[in-house]
């Protein structure tokens, strides 16, 4: 079953504001379901979002850069 998170307990857990959670979520840069005026978070979809970030950086690592820039 699915661990669901209220934008406090996610808050806690990024480390992050509760206005950052409810403005990323109402812009869809976080995975998010609203449910009435409340946000809801699935903490496997957070900890997938996260590890989305943490490949890109990985990937930029490795290429080289131009001198200058």
């Amino acid at each position: 079953m699915a661990e669901i998170m209220t934008t406090k307990g996610l808050a806690a857990y990024l480390k992050l504001h509760k206005i950052t959670i409810c403005k990323y979520a109402a812009t869809g840069e976080i995975p998010a379901r609203r449910i009435g005026r409340v946000w809801r978070f699935d903490k496997e979809e957070i900890d997938n979002w996260i590890g989305g970030f943490q490949t890109k950086r990985e990937t930029k690592k490795g290429r080289s850069r131009k001198p200058g820039k």
